[in-house]
């Protein structure tokens, strides 16, 4: 992606030289009631620990709808892997060879008019200018959260998904699964009186991370990883390991995300706004504390934090690493809490966010076996209560996913707002309609300098794309 070589791009295509394009006509046999002309072409940018554990199964799960044909990754081993995993997994499942073209340069794969759409699950750091480039495009698109590196960016994001009327999902699946349904429309629905509190426990990661200078391995393009951010040395530490999936180190960098936050934030937060019909708006003020690692930590993203933002009728929402990782809204007639019952949002996340807890609980144990098709307002049921499906058959259909980039924006703000008064330290009002604070500081922190010629800015103005509103 992006090659800064032609050395690395030699080596790397000698990796892949054998690639050719994925047939398009697929025998009916295998299709069953699906037609070939319907069969989804997917591409994967980003192809390590995100992409292994969720999105390729994702979409692998499903072949009478969707096949990958291209993968993408700066670092031209794990496109390699990536491809060989697929071509595998069809060859057994379907009994038939597959090619998958593989490449380090992305922008070949968006150029491809056989591709109908792309999965991004790279770092944080990119996840904005691809789905930008992407959309631009003409490619729905799939994109790991938290939406953007900043509340500017998103904003940008969600103007142009909206112009391309792109069919797009966010990695927010907790919508997908029927305990958050549950939790989300019992509360729409009045169930437990009005909402005046949200309590929300998250995790926080620990510091360390070794700083020390490394030769940049041969198949990996560093500069383009790099991406929109100030250029730097090069450590393992500082990107993701040469050998596995582990956890990366970028997770736990601010240059490139801000932390459990937006990590595990995104999930928590989304849910929360879905429940109280916030996904189009926000909170109008916080007030955030969070130490952060000393200057032997050479991994700096906030370390124990709470965070209490107001919403608009009354409503109270806390954040904090001292609460139980799940979701909590209480009500003038009750209570409902929501979690994954325990399951950590990756097999690799840390340990402390995989303790047991009830999936779903309520002051009024009924609850929990409410016929919710009685509802008068329903929400969005993810068929088969599968994120990747809603996601392919929105596609198919032409119809809206289970979120939208505009929720994923709201959602993402807050993360980001939070991180932003977590380094002020002083209570912050935010003006939901502009987009903006009270507080020159935080307005400054809106958006970041991009490093040309990346970012999401960039990537905008050189396809002449000016419909969306600057921060």
């Amino acid at each position: 992606m992006h090659p800064t070589s032609p050395t690395t791009r030699r080596k790397f295509i000698k990796l892949s030289a054998a690639a050719i394009g994925f047939p398009t006509i697929i025998p009916s046999r295998v299709l069953g009631a699906a037609a070939p002309s319907k069969l989804l072409q997917i591409a994967q940018i980003g192809c390590g620990r995100i992409a292994n554990e969720m999105d390729m199964p994702g979409v692998l799960k499903w072949p009478q709808l969707a096949r990958f044909i291209a993968v993408a990754d700066f670092d031209a081993k794990r496109a390699g892997l990536a491809k060989s995993r697929i071509e595998d997994t069809y060859a057994k499942a379907l009994k038939q060879s597959a090619n998958v073209t593989a490449h380090q340069d992305y922008r070949e794969i968006l150029a491809n008019k056989e591709v109908d759409a792309v999965m991004i699950s790279t770092p944080d750091h990119w996840h904005a200018q691809l789905v930008v480039e992407a959309a631009l495009a003409g490619k729905d698109v799939y994109v790991q959260k938290p939406l953007s590196l900043t509340i500017g960016e998103g904003r940008l994001v969600s103007d142009v998904l909206h112009a391309k009327k792109t069919v797009f999902q966010i990695g927010s699946q907790q919508r997908s699964t029927e305990q958050f349904l549950r939790a989300c429309q019992l509360v729409r629905n009045g169930a437990i009186g009005k909402i005046h509190s949200i309590k929300i426990g998250l995790p926080v990661d620990p510091g360390g991370g070794n700083p020390k200078q490394m030769p940049v391995p041969a198949t990996f393009d560093y500069n383009s990883w790099l991406g929109s951010t100030p250029s730097v040395d090069y450590t393992e530490d500082r990107c993701h390991p040469q050998q596995g999936f582990g956890r990366p180190g970028w997770l736990r960098l601010e240059q490139f995300g801000a932390g459990m936050i937006t990590g595990w934030g995104s999930h928590h937060v989304d849910i929360a706004h879905w429940a109280i019909d916030a996904e189009l708006s926000g909170p109008i003020s916080l007030v955030a504390k969070a130490t952060f690692p000393d200057k032997s930590s050479f991994w700096n993203v906030h370390g124990k934090y709470n965070v209490v933002l107001q919403y608009p009728n009354d409503i109270s929402m806390t954040i904090s690493d001292e609460l139980p990782n799940g979701i909590l809204f209480e009500g003038d007639n009750g209570w409902i809490w929501v979690s994954r019952g325990g399951a950590p949002a990756t097999a690799s996340d840390p340990p402390a966010t995989q303790k047991a807890a009830k999936a779903f609980n309520s002051s009024d144990p009924s609850l929990s076996k409410t016929d919710l098709s009685k509802h008068s307002l329903q929400l969005h049921k993810s068929p088969q209560w599968n994120h990747h499906l809603d996601w392919l058959e929105a596609m198919r259909e032409r119809k809206p996913a289970v979120t939208s980039g505009e929720a994923a924006h709201r959602t993402c703000s807050v993360c980001l707002m939070s991180s932003i008064g977590m380094h002020l330290g002083r209570p912050l009002k935010w003006d939901s309609a502009a987009e903006h604070f009270d507080d020159a500081e935080a307005n400054a922190m809106l958006n970041r300098p991009e490093r040309s010629p990346f970012g999401a800015f960039n990537a905008a103005k050189l396809a002449g794309f000016t419909q969306f509103k600057t921060l």
